[in-house]
């Protein structure tokens, strides 16, 4: 099975799960994110990483976030591991690095905070909060920030219980071919 095969999978047995005390499925969710990163414009690969930006909530040994957490479960350390060997770095730091993105929103945009719907908020608490100064500095300098937080904007949008948008077959031959040969 190849590794789209595996992500059709992943969101045929998983896709109706909830996705983190929000009103939407996690299949719901992650495809929102992609229509919004499509509807932007987005080059294939962003597309592609808003779509799978969340895939480490089942791929994680540690399972899938709650909101009776009080500990973090690092969902996108668990995604980026395994989209690493077959999609390109793009993919793969928007996928590790978006929830850092959020600490970092939330800390160089005051507005940004107070857009955040209440789970947000309290994974929010448990990834570490808004980041410092030095955490800003350093993750300014990843290079695909702008890819990264992008995704992050998607990711926040996909929350919506009555948006209806594109299943997971629209996005399969962009999959494949972001795939690394």
């Amino acid at each position: 099975m190849n590794i789209v095969e595996k992500i059709a999978d992943v969101f045929d047995q998983h896709g109706d799960a909830e996705y983190l005390g929000e009103p939407v499925t996690m299949a719901q969710h992650m495809l929102q994110a992609a229509h919004f990163a499509k509807q932007a414009g987005e080059p294939d690969a962003v597309v592609v990483a808003a779509l799978l930006h969340d895939i480490g909530h089942f791929t994680s040994e540690l399972g899938t976030f709650s909101m009776a957490d009080t500990e973090d479960k690092y969902h996108e350390d668990a995604g980026a591991v395994f989209l690493a060997q077959h999609f390109p770095p793009v993919v793969v730091d928007c996928v590790k690095h978006h929830v850092a993105a959020k600490r970092y929103l939330c800390a160089t945009d005051p507005a940004y905070f107070a857009k955040l719907s209440d789970a947000s908020v309290h994974s929010l608490n448990l990834q570490g909060g808004p980041m410092s100064a030095d955490e800003v500095a350093a993750f300014e300098q990843e290079p695909n920030l702008g890819a990264i937080v992008r995704v992050r904007l998607y990711d926040d949008q996909g929350k919506d219980p009555n948006l209806e948008v594109e299943g997971f077959d629209t996005y399969r031959e962009m999959m494949e071919a972001a795939v690394l040969q």
